[in-house]
C-alpha cells in the first residue's frame, strides 16, 4: 500500500469527513424493507457522490465531502442525510439512523448484488450474510502513513470513552441485549475488528496487512476493519468504532473529539513522546465495558486500571483536549454539545426510555426515524 496517497500532504487534523450507514424501513410498519432497485441505482452511482449502496439492500451509506470546520461538517451531514432520505423516499422507504434495528433480524435482509459484496460473502460466509448492523466512520486528514500509525498507536486508550458517547444499539432481534452498543459485540465476531495491537511503524503496519492478506482474512487494506485504521485510498486516519448517531449533533461531537485527538496525538508524536504501554487485554475490557454501560455507568480506564464514572471520563477527555479545542475555536461548541448529550442521553438511552413508556419496539423504531428526520 502507498503512503495514504492521493493528494498533497495536509497537516494532521486539518480536514475531516464522515460516513454513515442507515437501515431502510417501511414507513408504516417500520420493518426492514429490502430495496433492490434502490441498491442497484446507488451501485450505478445514480444518486451522486454522497449516497452509496451497502452490503444488504436494507441499508444505504452516505459520505460527506472534505470538511475543515465543524459548521461544514454539520452542513454536509444535513445534506447527505437529506439526499439519502430523498433517494429512499423514491423507493417508498425511510432511513432508520441507529446501529441495530430494534426488532428485525438478518433473515429479512438480502445481499446487494455486486462483485464487492459477493466477494465478501465468498470470503467471510455467514459473518457477511448476518451483517445486520450499521456504523459511523470519521476520516481525519494526516500527512503520511508514519503520522497515521503514530496516532493510531497513541489513540487506543481513548477509544472506549468515544464509543460510550455514541451507543445506539440496545435492541437486537426483538430483545433488549443489555448493551448500549450491541453492534460492538456483533462486530467483534469478525477476525479483523476491534482495537488494534500497537503497530510501531509504517513498515510494521504494512507487514501486518501483508500477513492478513496472505492468511486470506482480507483481500486488501480496504477490508481492514479495526476500530481505527489508516485509510487505504485517502490521506486519512479512519475511526470506525462509533455506533450510528440518531441525532446529527452527536455525530458532530464525535467528529470534533476524534479530530482534536488526532491533532493532539500527532503533536505528541512529533515531540517523540512515548506511546502509552497498555495491555491489549485491558483495552478489550474497556471497550466491552463502554459497549455495555455507555455513559450511564462506570467505564474502565485501561491506563490506570480503575473504574470511572462515565461523566467523569468524558470530563477527563475534555480537559485533555481543552487547549487544542480552544486554539481551534471549537471549545465552546464542543462543551455545549457534551452538555446536551449528557442531559438527554445517548440514542440507546432514549430508545430504552421509549420502550419503558410504550412497551412497543415498533414505537422505538418509529421514534428513531422521527428523531433522525427532525435533527438531520
Amino acid at each position: 500500500m502507498d503512503d495514504l496517497a492521493p493528494g498533497p500532504p495536509v497537516p494532521a487534523g486539518s480536514t475531516l469527513g464522515v460516513e454513515e450507514e442507515f437501515h431502510l424501513v417501511d414507513p408504516e410498519t417500520f420493518r426492514l424493507a429490502p430495496s433492490p432497485g434502490l441498491a442497484a441505482a446507488a451501485l450505478a452511482g445514480e444518486f451522486g457522490a454522497r449516497v452509496h449502496p451497502e452490503i444488504t439492500t436494507t441499508q444505504l451509506e452516505t459520505a460527506t465531502g472534505v470538511c475543515r470546520t465543524l459548521t461544514e461538517v454539520r452542513d454536509e451531514l444535513a445534506a447527505t442525510r437529506a439526499e439519502a432520505r430523498a433517494a429512499a423516499a423514491g423507493a417508498g422507504v425511510v432511513l432508520l439512523p441507529a446501529s441495530t434495528h430494534p426488532f428485525a433480524g438478518w433473515r429479512e435482509q438480502v445481499i446487494t448484488p455486486g462483485p464487492r459484496y459477493e466477494a465478501m460473502v465468498e470470503r467471510w460466509a455467514g459473518l457477511a450474510q448476518r451483517q445486520d448492523i450499521c456504523g459511523c466512520h470519521v476520516h481525519v486528514g494526516v500527512p503520511d502513513l508514519d503520522t497515521a500509525v503514530a496516532v493510531l498507536d497513541r489513540v487506543r486508550p481513548y477509544l472506549p470513552v468515544l464509543l460510550a458517547m455514541t451507543g445506539s444499539s440496545p435492541f437486537h432481534d426483538g430483545a433488549d441485549t443489555g448493551y448500549e452498543s450491541y453492534r460492538t459485540l456483533q462486530w467483534g465476531r469478525w477476525p479483523h475488528t476491534g482495537i488494534p495491537e500497537l503497530q510501531g511503524s509504517a513498515d510494521r503496519f504494512r507487514a501486518v496487512v501483508t500477513g492478513l492478506v496472505a492468511a486470506g482474512v482480507i483481500g486488501d487494506a480496504s477490508h481492514l476493519y479495526w476500530d481505527v485504521r489508516p485509510s487505504s485510498h485517502l490521506p486519512t486516519l479512519e475511526f470506525r468504532l462509533a455506533d450510528v448517531c440518531t441525532d446529527v449533533d452527536d455525530v458532530v461531537l464525535h467528529a470534533a473529539l476524534v479530530r482534536s485527538l488526532v491533532r493532539v496525538l500527532a503533536a505528541r508524536a512529533e515531540r517523540d513522546e512515548p506511546v502509552p504501554e497498555v495491555r491489549t487485554e485491558l483495552l478489550r475490557a474497556a471497550r466491552w465495558r463502554a459497549a455495555r454501560d455507555g455513559l450511564g455507568g462506570q467505564l474502565f480506564d485501561p491506563v490506570t486500571g480503575a473504574l470511572v464514572d462515565g461523566r467523569t471520563a468524558v470530563a477527563g477527555l475534555l480537559a485533555e483536549l481543552a487547549d487544542d479545542l480552544a486554539d481551534a475555536g471549537e471549545e465552546d461548541d464542543v462543551r455545549a454539545l457534551v452538555r446536551q448529550l449528557l442531559g438527554r442521553g445517548t440514542s440507546a438511552t432514549r430508545q430504552r426510555a421509549t420502550f419503558r413508556r410504550t412497551g412497543d419496539l415498533r414505537e422505538v423504531a418509529a421514534t428513531i426515524v422521527r428523531e433522525g428526520s427532525a435533527h438531520g
